[in-house]
């Protein structure tokens, strides 16, 4: 008899799709959102290949909407004929209108910025992770990459005595 969880196991693939990894050493991030993308069919194939990249993107508002702006999700060669798609369109946001206005707010009035830092498959769908963040000064970024450093090396001190 097969189990059929270990055979879903074998044939998903990981759950991460790409990970913002600047978006931590660039900014404080202070809380983290879950938002729903719409995308088109040939984004979706891209981003089951895994070819995303959201380094220089950012989250912006219109009309009360929140947009995607700057990710670059790359057509696969074997697209359809009749789809023109382009790379770095902007993609609209699925978020609550309480965490709309709460984020509008917050960017508008408090000087915070929206960025993405992980997009993940979640139940079938594509989900970005985006945070709250405050920019960081040159000196706070290092004094986080002493600290990231130390830790390191006190897990290491650790693990031999």
């Amino acid at each position: 008899m097969v189990d059929k969880k270990s055979k879903k196991n074998k044939n998903q693939q990981s759950a991460t799709i790409a990970v913002n990894r600047q978006a931590t050493h660039e900014y404080y991030i202070e809380e983290r959102y879950e938002a729903g993308m719409v995308l088109e069919g040939w984004e979706v194939k891209s981003l089951r290949e895994g070819r995303v990249q959201l380094k220089e993107s950012y989250v912006t508002f219109k009309r009360g909407e929140a947009w995607l702006s700057g990710a670059h999700i790359s057509a696969l060669l074997s697209a359809s004929t009749h789809v023109n798609p382009i790379a770095v369109r902007p993609r609209k946001l699925l978020l609550n209108r309480h965490e709309l206005n709460k984020l509008i707010g917050s960017v508008e009035r408090k000087g915070y910025t929206l960025i993405p830092l992980s997009m993940y498959w979640k139940k079938g769908r594509a989900k970005l992770e985006i945070g709250l963040a405050k920019g960081k000064q040159l000196h706070d970024k290092r004094a986080s990459s002493k600290e990231r450093d130390w830790q390191r090396e006190k897990a290491r001190i650790m693990k031999k005595g």
